[in-house]
């Protein structure tokens, strides 16, 4: 979820000018789902007005749909709605995709993770929105706007396999 609170992050300011982030308070905010593809660096995403077990079953759909072909195996929190009981049939009936789940608390392991750390940085830090439609705005913006070049989201997000060796930028 990219919620509307502030989030500070480091900023700067003139010398006894402070920046002062305004807020409303309230906790509201754009739930989202995705996937990056970690070869290809496509992003398959989603907004949704809530987090259930059936929104995930939706998506789960959609990505099925942009990958008609192959095997899938997909990297996942362990959150409830991963592990519902309303997925069962569909992940019965649809074989070719595969649900792996993280331990816990090892986010660093899921690269959607780092997307969401992309988004917050270039779209919620330090920033304050009146409405929810401005967040969805500057969210869809931002997606579109990745999604343009592949190459800079596995630059970005993914390491790099050469000849069987791990390459990491640092």
């Amino acid at each position: 979820m990219i919620r509307d609170y502030q989030a500070i992050q480091r900023t700067w300011f003139k010398k006894g000018k402070q920046r002062v982030i305004k807020t409303t308070g309230k906790h509201r905010g754009v739930k989202l789902l995705a996937t990056v593809d970690y070869c290809t660096g496509q992003v398959v995403w989603q907004e949704n007005e809530d987090y259930t077990a059936q929104t995930f079953l939706t998506f789960l759909q959609k990505v099925l749909e942009v990958y008609p072909t192959g095997t899938i195996s997909m990297i996942l929190d362990n959150a409830r709605i991963h592990h519902a009981k309303l997925l069962q049939d569909f992940l019965s009936e649809n074989k070719r995709l595969t649900l792996v789940y993280l331990p816990p608390y090892s986010p660093q392991l899921n690269v959607v993770e780092g997307l969401w750390k992309w988004l917050k940085s270039d779209v919620v830090n330090n920033v304050f929105y009146h409405t929810v439609v401005e967040i969805q705005k500057n969210v869809h913006a931002f997606m579109e706007s990745i999604m343009k070049d592949p190459s800079k989201i596995i630059d970005r997000l993914c390491i790099r396999m050469e000849s069987g060796v791990i390459v990491e930028d640092l």
